[in-house]
């Protein structure tokens, strides 16, 4: 983990750019399916790197970008992103991560190739040790706020456009500074909104959204079923893997529920997601005991996310690993594993 004494951080990010200068072709990883947090720091660290050494970085990412809001936002800040599988990785000479790290499971980057920079927020992974250049900051809310702090430092101009793509990163990971925020988020969010376009921003933030979007939110609140404080929602078969987390944020809300647990089908694999306002809790350590040998997961204390894949598209061996993620689930949060109670029962 990098200090946090401002003279070693200005110290750090002015070596991490010379190390850059001249190096060649440089890639900037994303996680799959890119949220808004990860687009707004591979955003900066490209405007980093172009301004400071005059060297053009490629965004990549795997999966799709799903979410209605994430796609509004590529579209109405431009964002160049391109799928990793329409990349030649030879071509590159430096690999940067960032909102992610090597071997976590959760990025399309192949576990056998090295990787250069890694930027993140999340706990530290073995793999990341390897890397020439980490910053890992569990602490911070947001991995873009680390980012705003990098151009900072180096005086870099930050135009609306990518004030915008790092205050809605900031805003959305942070929820408004509601939940596991550091003074460094606080002071970006206030820095950075004089800098944005409003009306970009609410074109985000109130997407029009296609009606299948809806029958995801009926069959998650349909099936849904609690267990004393614990909600758990399976969603099935799903075209786009971010609904699940969608659904998660948004069963959260309801009263009595302190965590929140959700899966789908997605692509023959299995997408989690877990969401917990529990302080005690953390869920990405708790993802990551109920996936074990089964998949991936990862998280921070709040929310998280995984990945299982599946032998077989075969119902019934979806029926047991359901089965088993649930057990696991009652086992670690010490919940009753008894038949719930519907959320939409009659009252």
């Amino acid at each position: 983990m990098l200090s946090n004494d401002p003279r070693l951080f200005r110290q750090f990010v002015n070596d991490l750019v010379e190390w850059l200068r001249g190096k060649g072709r440089i890639l900037i990883v994303a996680h799959d399916a890119p949220d808004p947090d990860a687009l707004a720091s591979a955003c900066a660290l490209q405007a980093l790197i172009l301004v400071r050494t005059g060297q053009e970085a490629v965004i990549t990412y795997g999966g799709v970008i799903g979410r209605r809001e994430n796609r509004v936002m590529v579209e109405e800040l431009g964002i160049e992103a391109v799928p990793i599988h329409l990349l030649d990785l030879d071509l590159f000479d430096v690999v940067c991560m960032v909102d992610t790290q090597p071997g976590v499971g959760n990025n399309a980057w192949p576990p056998e190739r090295p990787v250069h920079v890694v930027i993140d927020h999340h706990p530290l992974r073995e793999g990341t040790a390897r890397c020439h250049w980490v910053d890992v900051r569990e602490e911070f809310g947001a991995c873009a706020t680390i980012l705003y702090e990098y151009l900072v430092v180096k005086g870099v101009y930050i135009s609306t456009r990518l004030a915008t793509m790092l205050f809605y990163a900031i805003k959305t990971e942070t929820q408004d500074l509601g939940r596991e925020w550091v003074k460094a988020d606080r002071d970006a969010y206030q820095e950075l909104i004089p800098l944005c376009n409003n009306h970009i921003l609410a074109r985000i933030v109130h997407p029009k959204v296609p009606q299948d979007y809806f029958v995801s939110f009926h069959r998650a609140m349909a099936g849904a079923r609690i267990y004393d404080k614990v909600l758990v929602f399976d969603l099935h078969n799903v075209a786009n893997p971010d609904i699940v987390a969608e659904m998660a944020d948004f069963l959260l809300r309801a009263e009595g529920v302190e965590t929140v647990f959700g899966l789908a089908e997605c692509n023959g694999g299995q997408v989690l997601s877990m969401r917990t306002d529990r302080e005690d809790l953390s869920a990405g350590t708790i993802l990551r005991d109920i996936v074990g040998e089964l998949g991936h997961a990862g998280g921070h204390g709040r929310i998280a996310g995984g990945q299982i894949p599946l032998a077989s598209a075969d119902a019934a061996n979806r029926r047991r690993l359901v089965t088993t993620l649930k057990r696991r689930l009652f086992a670690a949060l010490e919940v009753s594993n008894r038949r719930g109670q519907r959320l939409l029962s009659p009252r």
